[in-house]
Formats: C-alpha cells, sequence, structure tokens
C-alpha cells in the first residue's frame, strides 16, 4: 500500500533482521536488514518501551510492522490492516497518489473478503504450523484447503477479488498467498497441495506478483530465513532448505 500510494517520502522503512530470537525482532545490518536509525536500538522491544516501560511485563507480543510517528516518538499502530487503512487515505491531501483501495461502494464486499480468508487463510497457515494437537492440527489443514479450493473457483475469469479492480483484499490476501510455497506448505506442513496446483490461484497470484508495487517488496532470502531459523520448536536444526524453485513470471 505504501508503494501503491507513493509514499516512499512520507513514511520511511528500517526492516528488522529476518531472524527472530529469544528476545523478538532485533536490528542488524545484514543482508538488506537495517540497523535502527532513530535510537540506535538493538531490540525493537526497546521503540515500545519508549512508550509504555513496561511494555513486555504487560504480557503484549512485540509485532511489526510498527508504525511510528518521528516527531512525538510515539507508535501509531502495530496493526497492518489498520496501517494499510490509514495508508489508503491519510496522505491524499499532501501529495499520495491517486487510488482508492477501500472505496466506500466496494466495502462491504471488500470486508466480506477480509472475514472470508483471514481466518482461514491468512491465519490458517500459522493455525497449521503450530497447532497443538492433531485434531487441531487436522481441523485447520481443512478449513485451509476448503478456502483454497473454494478461491480456485470464484478466481475463474477474475484478475481481482472485488469489483473487477485492485482492492485491500488482494493486498492482504497475496502477502500469503506469495510465501505459501515457499514456506508454509513445508515449513507449516500445508501440503496438501501447492499453489502452482492451483491454475486459476497460481495466474491470480503472479498478476499481483508482476506489478512494481507489489515484486519491490518480496524479499525470498528473508521470507525462507525468518522462518525456517526462528521457529526452534518447528525446524530444530535451524537448516534452511535450497529449494523450492518457483518461477513467477507470467
Amino acid at each position: 500500500m505504501r508503494n501503491l500510494k507513493g509514499l516512499q517520502d512520507f513514511v520511511s522503512v528500517s526492516t528488522v533482521h529476518w531472524r527472530m530470537g529469544k528476545e523478538s525482532w532485533h536490528f542488524e545490518k545484514d543482508q538488506n536488514s537495517d540497523e535502527d536509525p532513530l535510537f540506535n536500538a538493538k531490540f525493537l522491544y526497546e521503540l515500545y518501551r519508549k512508550v509504555d516501560p513496561n511494555y513486555e511485563e504487560n504480557g503484549r507480543v512485540v509485532t511489526v510492522p510498527l508504525l511510528w510517528d518521528k516527531k512525538t516518538n510515539m507508535v501509531v499502530s502495530n496493526e497492518s490492516a489498520d496501517i494499510i487503512r490509514m495508508f489508503n487515505s491519510a496522505f491524499d491531501d499532501v501529495g499520495a497518489l491517486q487510488g482508492d483501495y477501500y472505496s466506500e461502494a466496494l466495502r462491504t464486499e471488500i470486508d466480506a473478503m477480509n472475514d472470508r480468508f483471514y481466518h482461514s487463510i491468512n491465519n490458517g497457515v500459522y493455525r497449521c504450523g503450530f497447532a497443538k494437537s492433531q485434531e487441531a492440527y487436522n481441523q485447520t489443514y481443512e478449513e485451509l484447503f476448503d478456502a483454497l479450493d473454494y478461491l480456485e473457483i470464484y478466481l475463474k475469469d477474475k484478475h481481482y477479488l472485488v469489483g473487477n479492480q485492485l482492492t485491500e483484499a488482494d493486498i492482504r490476501l497475496f502477502v500469503t498467498l506469495i510465501r505459501f510455497d515457499a514456506v508454509y506448505y513445508s515449513h507449516f506442513k500445508c501440503n496438501k497441495k501447492q499453489l502452482r496446483d492451483y491454475p486459476e490461484i497460481w495466474r491470480y497470484l503472479r498478476e499481483l506478483y508482476a506489478k512494481p508495487e507489489f515484486v519491490e517488496t518480496i524479499n525470498f532470502y528473508h521470507i525462507k530465513y525468518h522462518y525456517y531459523e526462528s521457529h526452534p520448536s518447528l525446524n530444530p536444526s535451524g537448516i534452511v532448505p535450497i529449494g523450492p524453485e518457483i518461477d513467477f513470471s507470467l
């Protein structure tokens, strides 16, 4: 959304290191990750503590993305769904590019799509990966692939989810789909099918990935190394698989 709205000069980006250790996200200059340019913090929780000194003691999770106001030194939001809504319209009067990806006329349909796929797909892959019982895994697995089967049928003759135009719903779904074959299929045991086995979903995903505003945000090195190195309960060896080889070209 930042790229689509042309907000690069309004909102700078610092990328945390892909490996999430015991102290959660950290800053380190390495393979397109960054040091903290504001306070030279080592860990992201240090920024949270500048707002709330007792942050960790409150039992809340240090998460990314974190939208930070550099003038007031305050957290604006750490919820991606809220941040993309802000980016969609908050800068329209000060030079953002044209484009409304949560238009009033389509909001009911966009919200319905978000609701339909968040639990079953966006969060479904995590519910599979971190299931604490076979029963919980089995149920989530079926929900995930039922949703993908539905999506495959729904996308017939469609380039976008809502209104024959790019919307927030596509952006939210893309960030999960783009990681599916590379990570979720194996690491999170979502291995009934790869997305490449779904012709319509695969076409849809590649069409989105072909957009410069989308592809510029994707770093498969970070994606793969984050998941395989940050979850010792799922991958005790920390070995990152070399494959798969994925061709996203249209």
